[in-house]
């Protein structure tokens, strides 16, 4: 059930068996010479999808603009600066909770988002109380879909050890089953090892000139990309099932 296609006595009457949902959440960044720039909202909108199919969850509207400063020197990256993602994210989180909602699964699908939502979190955490009637019930849990244990065994099965860190064949594997007319192809470079140390934007551009790091996006494949939506999003449903459990 997608929020922005039920109409509010929909959503009343959703809220009165269940105060969860599921939010997806990725970046607009440049993801190598054939990675799509929307691949990390593509890929957290997919797997949210399906896994509200699965579960029978609320799944609301896609924030399709994260922190990704670092890949500015590539063209049609959007950013936002890191407060005023957590302040997104704060706002979502309260906005949701006036409604009844208590307990929210973020499906991250951008590691550069990870600090400011958790930051926006415990903005919410710190607000509701006063916000909300209820509000200190308020649960917020951040996943980060390619950590999940079918996404790190499909990587190893599907791509070895050529799968690589950002524009890496998973996701982009995921965003091609998403959109198949949109499959890119182009001859590529050797790509440098990645670091674990990048000083902004000119930085990132020096160390990666094709915006992979390690990876092989050459590789993904609309097939790929439909068992690991598959797998990841059972996985999903099921954080989200225990999720709804918990104290």
């Amino acid at each position: 059930m997608r929020l922005q296609l039920m109409s509010w006595p929909e959503v009343e009457a959703y809220l009165r068996r269940s105060n969860g949902i599921i939010v997806p959440i990725g970046a607009t960044e440049q993801h190598g010479p054939v990675g799509l720039v929307g691949t990390d909202a593509i890929c957290a909108e997919t797997l949210a999808w399906e896994a509200g199919e699965l579960s029978g969850a609320a799944v609301g509207p896609t924030l399709p603009v994260g922190m990704s400063e670092h890949h500015m020197h590539f063209p049609g990256t959007i950013t936002l600066r890191p407060t005023t993602l957590a302040a997104v994210v704060r706002d979502v989180a309260l906005a949701l909770a006036r409604h009844g909602f208590r307990r929210l699964l973020f499906v991250n699908g951008h590691g550069g988002n990870t600090a400011a939502i958790n930051t926006g979190f415990f903005e919410a955490y710190s607000d509701a109380p006063r916000a909300v009637a209820g509000g200190e019930e308020l649960r917020c849990l951040c996943l980060e879909w390619w950590h999940l244990p079918s996404a790190a065994r499909l990587s190893a099965e599907l791509f070895g050890d050529r799968d690589g860190d950002h524009a890496s064949a998973s996701e982009v594997s995921v965003a091609a089953a998403a959109y198949p007319d949109h499959l890119k192809h182009a001859a590529m470079a050797a790509e440098p090892p990645p670091t674990s140390r990048v000083f902004g934007p000119a930085d990132f551009r020096r160390r990666y000139p094709e915006g992979r790091m390690g990876s092989h996006p050459e590789l993904a494949t609309v097939e790929a990309g439909r068992a690991i939506i598959a797998a990841v999003a059972a996985d999903i449903a099921e954080e989200y099932r225990r999720f709804l459990g918990e104290a």
